[in-house]
């Protein structure tokens, strides 16, 4: 008779270390073998063949296989579409349980459900843990029940609920005697799914040096303020409970407040979902947006005529990463100097970030549009030229970017700020009056 076992399903906590799903895998009673599925409903909806994060994703794989194999078991990695490669795993293994960690995009949430439905009809379990994030869900509400919309009160909370339960780590490498020991299998070739290598280098986890001065020099995109750590948490290469772990112990309380940020941005996803394709507050879909293909183009290539904004497009077409502030700078010149859709620059970021994380990057864009929750209001628009003097005012981080921006080669603003701010105000004033 063929031996029972378990499965442990890997998504976005590629590591064996600190892993939630993977620890009750491992304490169960049947031995466990991992797998990874690359899935062709996410990939066949990215346009670039050299995608950077599949790139790494391929490299996290093979190391997370040769890790594995020091075990004494193998990682199965399998292409295809998730609901049909399940069936091949139930018609081949004698599989009584399914471990894996949550995931809150809804995608992910449409295809567990369907996972879960299939399993069910073997009669296997289908065993989800969080893992990504301190507080999930309904975990940190308001007094009535209700999810904040407002991060202050939920940032509050959440450090009032936080205590040493929350950050502890799994204690995964107490049971790795119980992974399935299992033959080497082939893993498939970055090629043979579609993709190529890029030559965007990836960061290395390294964040604790720049945490301890991040409140003084993150805000300024010529120095080096920022740990460029976000990729590793997105993909899980590093655990969310070892950075808060060290944020605290460092006293870094504005590091772990971008911490709690990305949380909050995940409870508003889950909570209200409607986020990925309109405003969270409806009045602001009432906007008339301008259509310009041209100019939208000439902002994604970074050739506005504004340095500080081309400097952003240009460090995040050819990295990956855009800084922080230059992010809110470049988001708001696009929907309010341009007065163009919001989610056509959600949408490219989403193409090109390395770290791109729906529930952040959809709550970046709606904050700096005005249509989100807790936003600037809408009458705030950034002027690119006070935001330059302030946080790069000896254009360190434009010159690196914008080489030829004194020059006669560059091009004149695409449009005057004055001007842009007018008409910005003139049509949010008449959106959110009710006017036509």
């Amino acid at each position: 008779m063929q031996q029972a076992i378990s499965i442990f399903w890997f998504r976005r906590d590629l590591r064996i270390s600190d892993n939630a799903a993977l620890y009750y895998a491992l304490k169960s009673e049947y031995p466990v073998l991992p797998i990874f599925i690359f899935d062709t409903e996410i990939l066949n909806k990215l346009e670039d063949k050299d995608d950077a994060r599949v790139h790494f994703i391929h490299k996290t794989i093979l190391k997370l296989n040769s890790e594995l194999k020091m075990l004494d078991t193998c990682l199965l990695v399998k292409f295809g579409s998730a609901q049909q490669i399940w069936e091949e795993l139930i018609n081949t293994y004698n599989i009584k349980e399914v471990y894996t960690n949550h995931d809150y995009e809804p995608y992910a949430i449409k295809r567990d459900t369907s996972i879960a439905s299939l399993l069910s009809t073997h009669t296997i379990k289908f065993n989800t843990y969080k893992d990504q994030v301190i507080f999930e869900k309904g975990e940190v509400l308001k007094d009535d029940k209700k999810p904040y919309t407002v991060f202050t009160p939920y940032k509050n909370k959440w450090i009032k609920n936080l205590n040493d339960y929350y950050f502890k780590s799994y204690p995964t490498q107490k049971y790795y005697s119980n992974f399935l020991k299992a033959p080497l299998f082939d893993i498939p070739t970055l090629k043979s799914i579609g993709f190529q290598e890029s030559t965007i280098p990836i960061p290395e986890k390294k964040y604790q040096s720049v945490m301890k001065e991040y409140a003084e020099k993150r805000d300024y995109p010529g120095i080096k303020g920022t740990s460029l750590i976000s990729i590793h948490l997105r993909f899980g290469t590093v655990s969310i409970r070892e950075l808060v772990q060290n944020a605290i112990a460092a006293k870094a309380d504005t590091w772990l407040n971008e911490l709690i940020w990305r949380e909050f941005y995940f409870m508003i996803l889950w909570n209200f979902p409607h986020v990925t394709h309109s405003a969270f507050k409806p009045e602001y879909d009432r906007i008339k947006w301008r259509t310009n293909d041209q100019e939208f183009q000439r902002w994604c290539n970074g050739n506005t005529g504004y340095p500080i904004v081309d400097a952003g497009m240009r460090e995040l077409n050819s990295t990956g990463f855009m800084h922080n502030r230059v992010r809110m700078i470049v988001a708001s010149f696009l929907t309010k100097h341009l007065l163009i859709d919001w989610r056509w620059g959600e949408a490219y970021f989403a193409r090109k970030l390395l770290d791109f994380e729906l529930s952040s990057n959809n709550g970046g864009w709606q904050w700096v549009a005005g249509s989100g929750c807790d936003a600037a209001p809408y009458f705030r628009i950034f002027n690119p030229y006070e935001q330059t003097k302030k946080f790069d005012p000896h254009h360190l981080y434009i010159k690196k970017w914008v080489p030829e921006y004194m020059e006669f080669s560059y091009p004149l603003p695409i449009v005057d700020h004055k001007y842009a701010r007018e008409r910005c105000l003139k049509a949010y004033k008449m959106a959110l009056n009710g006017l036509k």
